[in-house]
């Protein structure tokens, strides 16, 4: 694919605005050629087989094994992270390797209903489960490595071929992947372009399948064209993650948890604590021991050396919506407990713990993607629920209590795809559930076992007749009373309760209607 013609973007390191390379920007033309040479050689990547997939695969984990360095120094180039956040990715990806090529083969082997009735039997019942042929993948810039692997893996495994459109803010580390791919000497199944809007646009017009994670907003807009087009997807939006703080907790633990949960990649995790919720009698402890924690981290740019724990926001804009909400918050009555204001260098905004707030704040409300920890004290479980299933959002959330039987309790009380208990970011690796969100935080979910993976294939239903076929079935033409009689009396003898089982000889007449009242004119 030449890309000689097409205009570049520009990537920025957002820690201290240097220049760390570009990409095309690729046009509407350039994703239908793409797409049309993945649908040619699909076939031939589905034909091998879970196995022959799997050994791919692999080989890809070897590459991301031998390459893991150079993997973290990319993502770290163009996002600004810290070395201890970014090191992360491509661990997890290896680990999503392994899942899936120990488990895809059992996903997706055939399976054999049985029969609802005795009628049924006749035939041998199957489901199979096949590719959809292309999948196409836009990825946000939180997690510029573990995004794209996270639906990527799954969709090769299903046997499909992927076309992957990585942010145009994060698209080194999905360009770098796609260099593995072609390095290890893999089908040509994996592609990654790159570009703005109108890539994606491109995109989900041309493939057969879309999964797409990112903001809500974009979310809505890619389900009307697919709706249109009647292409299947699957949508990760915005989350605004409540954490709900009981009495009976450790709170040094649910202190550091939440700490780390809300100001993980400086907050920029769709599963990001973005709302506190604490007990009354527990609030003022638990507030000390926020503090404490937040206080101890250490914020700015870093290197290879794990210098600082909290890093920059990805873009000037992401940091502006950060500054509004505190700034909203503080014009309405809430306090600033720590930080609330940028550093004044790239795009470093300190961690800011908000007290006194409430929901009329955007901070509440509105999905923040950045460093804050606004805390909101409640009389009681019942409270923080209520409060808590009070969002347009249900991604996850975090309870913290000393009672794990009330903690499934509540879980199972509170509007969202996931709760971790005394825990946070657990669901997201651990890939044998579903990680999807509720109200207007998605539709579908990623992972989750068989249904992750079955999620990127088309259902077939298969029945093969059992034994000796018929010249002609009951129920076929010429129509006859006695074969007709046969069929419907043999079904509710099957089929029916009690005296209705025997069969009629007569039908009853039925009663005439004398109320004219609802006929119509």
């Amino acid at each position: 694919m030449s890309t000689t013609n097409l205009r570049t973007i520009e990537i920025r390191n957002p820690a201290d605005g240097r220049t760390v390379g570009s990409v095309p920007d690729h046009d509407a033309d350039a994703v239908a050629d793409a797409v049309r040479a993945l649908r040619s050689r699909q076939p031939e990547w589905e034909a091998l087989g879970p196995r022959g997939r799997a050994k791919w695969l692999l080989r890809l984990q070897d590459w991301l094994i031998d390459n893991g360095a150079h993997l973290t120094d990319v993502i770290q180039s163009e996002t600004g992270k810290t070395r201890f956040d970014a090191e992360i990715e491509a661990p997890a990806a290896i680990d999503l390797i392994k899942y899936w090529a120990r488990n895809a083969e059992a996903f997706l082997t055939d399976e054999h209903p049985k029969p609802h009735s005795p009628i049924g039997r006749t035939k041998r019942l199957i489901t199979t489960f096949r590719p959809h042929p292309v999948v196409g993948i836009i990825t946000p810039w939180n997690l510029p490595l573990l995004n794209p692997c996270f639906d990527a893996f799954a969709a090769l495994m299903a046997g499909a071929a992927v076309l992957v459109k990585p942010s145009e803010v994060t698209p080194l580390s999905a360009v770098a992947l796609g260099r593995g791919w072609t390095e290890i000497g893999a089908p040509r199944v994996f592609t990654v372009l790159t570009g703005g809007g109108d890539t994606g646009r491109a995109v989900v017009d041309a493939v057969d399948y879309v999964q797409f994670t990112g903001s809500t907003k974009t979310g809505r807009a890619i389900a009307a064209a697919c709706g249109t087009a009647l292409t299947p997807y699957s949508l990760e939006l915005g989350g605004k993650d409540p954490a709900i703080v009981l009495a009976d907790a450790d709170l040094e633990r649910a202190a550091a948890g939440i700490v780390y949960g809300g100001l993980f990649n400086a907050g920029q995790a769709c599963i990001s604590v973005e709302r506190v919720y604490v007990e009354a009698p527990v609030y003022d402890r638990f507030l000390a021991l926020l503090t404490a924690e937040v206080r101890r981290l250490r914020h700015g740019r870093d290197g290879r050396e794990f210098a600082f724990d909290i890093g920059a926001l990805a873009t000037r804009a992401q940091c502006e919506i950060v500054r509004r909400h505190v700034d909203d918050a503080v014009a309405r009555g809430a306090r600033i407990l720590l930080g609330g204001k940028p550093t004044g260098v790239g795009t470093f905004f300190e961690p800011t713990i908000l007290v006194d707030v409430d929901h009329t704040m955007s901070c509440l409300t509105e999905e923040t993607f950045g460093p804050t920890l606004p805390v909101l004290k409640v009389a009681d479980e019942d409270e923080a629920i209520r409060l808590a299933n009070d969002s347009a959002y249900g991604l996850s959330a975090t309870v913290w209590t000393g009672d794990r039987r009330r903690g499934e309790r509540i879980a199972r009380r509170l509007e969202v795809g996931a709760v971790n208990i005394n825990d946070a970011f657990a669901n997201l690796v651990n890939f044998a559930i579903p990680m999807g969100g509720w109200k207007q935080s998605g539709i579908g979910a990623r992972w989750g076992g068989a249904a992750g993976i079955r999620k990127y294939c088309r259902q077939q239903a298969i029945t093969v007749p059992r034994g000796p076929a018929l010249k002609r079935e009951p129920l076929w033409y010429p129509a006859s009373r006695w074969r007709s009689r046969f069929v419907t009396t043999a079904m509710r003898a099957v089929d029916a309760r009690g005296l209705r089982r025997l069969p009629l000889r007569r039908a009853r007449p039925a009663r005439r209607c004398t109320d004219y009242s609802t006929r119509q004119p």
